[in-house]
């Protein structure tokens, strides 16, 4: 059975094309990851489905129901984390999760009882009576993690859910994501640039770029895709070396980033000693060398011929201008 199904959709603002027709298919149950840089098109798949945007063209099913035909009906089956802050900090933690309670009609006994239930999932029991504008970051996020579960959903969507947190407080919601995935046996779909978080939570991850799905797999899977290892080279001349070694056949794919060097390459270890020889007959200096197996950044990378990173904020800056042209303002 599927939680989520997509065909062809499709979201435009004005001549930009934010989400270019994908297909996709979600587990009920699953912990799904949707990957890519600002700008790729995951918040605006999110916003699609649970019915924050009309699509331009294109179906979707959340839980059966139809994101444009049965927008109510996906409302109350879902749970969603903003990527931006949405908590009161004028009020208490209990308030806030009574508040959203009352917004979804849930009478008294129930808004009560819920409570006590997500508070206590997210440790928060002995904040219930403080002022959000006390809490952490971290305490925050999890508290916006309780509120999604309020009505008990069947599906949560997270925003990126770590974005501005310190390492430490990112994993630990993690932790607390990937606890709540298996526990509540809740279908979770989240969006991230960070690398880590998508190869250590998600049982399936579809990276996402320029608005489209460009691969889809198990982080293991998707690694196993360029198999063997990745050689990083700075040289005194990349270029020179990039077109040098894409001839040889020892080089899967030769990848020039900036100003490093990627290679794709079987067996590095004995491959590394013939490259700093080719280098060296060719008098071009090798500052730095790293040897690793492949990584969800080195998947994008042979996917793209960039770094995720390089993206975020151009990315996000075409998607705001190009709703700038269409007169839209965030509310």
């Amino acid at each position: 059975m599927y939680s989520i199904e997509i065909k062809d959709l499709k979201k435009n603002f004005g001549d930009f094309t934010a989400v270019d027709s994908i297909n996709l298919q979600v587990k009920e149950g699953e912990l799904f990851g949707l990957l890519g840089p600002n700008g790729a098109g995951k918040t605006t798949t999110l916003s699609m489905l649970s019915t924050i945007l009309f699509s331009s063209s294109g179906t979707a099913l959340v839980n059966g129901f139809d994101i444009n035909k049965e927008r109510i009906k996906v409302r109350k089956s879902i749970g969603i984390v903003f990527q931006d802050p949405s908590l009161d900090d004028e009020l208490t933690a209990k308030e806030n999760l009574d508040f959203h309670g009352r917004l979804y009609g849930m009478n008294k006994k129930l808004r009560e009882e819920k409570i006590t239930e997500v508070l206590s999932l997210v440790e928060l029991t002995d904040k219930a009576s403080l002022k959000v504008r006390a809490f952490s970051g971290g305490m925050k996020r999890r508290l916006e993690i309780a509120r999604g579960l309020m009505h008990h959903p069947k599906i949560l969507f997270l925003d990126e859910p770590t974005i501005g947190l310190d390492p430490q407080t990112r994993r630990n919601i993690w932790d607390y994501i990937q606890n709540l995935n298996k526990k509540e046996k809740i279908t979770i779909i989240l969006t991230t640039h960070y690398m880590e978080e998508a190869d250590y939570l998600c049982d399936r991850i579809a990276i996402m770029d320029n608005g489209k799905i460009i691969d889809l797999d198990t982080s293991q899977n998707l690694k196993a895709k360029i198999g063997g290892d990745i050689i990083t080279l700075h040289t005194s001349d990349p270029k020179k070396m990039e077109e040098i070694l894409k001839n040889h056949s020892f080089i899967s794919k030769a990848t020039l980033v900036n100003d490093e060097l990627k290679l794709d390459v079987k067996e590095g270890d004995k491959i590394l000693p013939q490259i700093i020889k080719i280098a060296n007959e060719n008098g071009i200096e090798v500052k730095s060398v790293d040897l690793h197996k492949p990584t969800l950044e080195d998947v994008f990378i042979h996917l793209t011929g960039r770094k995720i990173r390089e993206e975020e904020v151009s990315g996000k800056d075409r998607l705001k201008t190009s709703m700038r042209q269409m007169g839209w303002r965030r509310r």
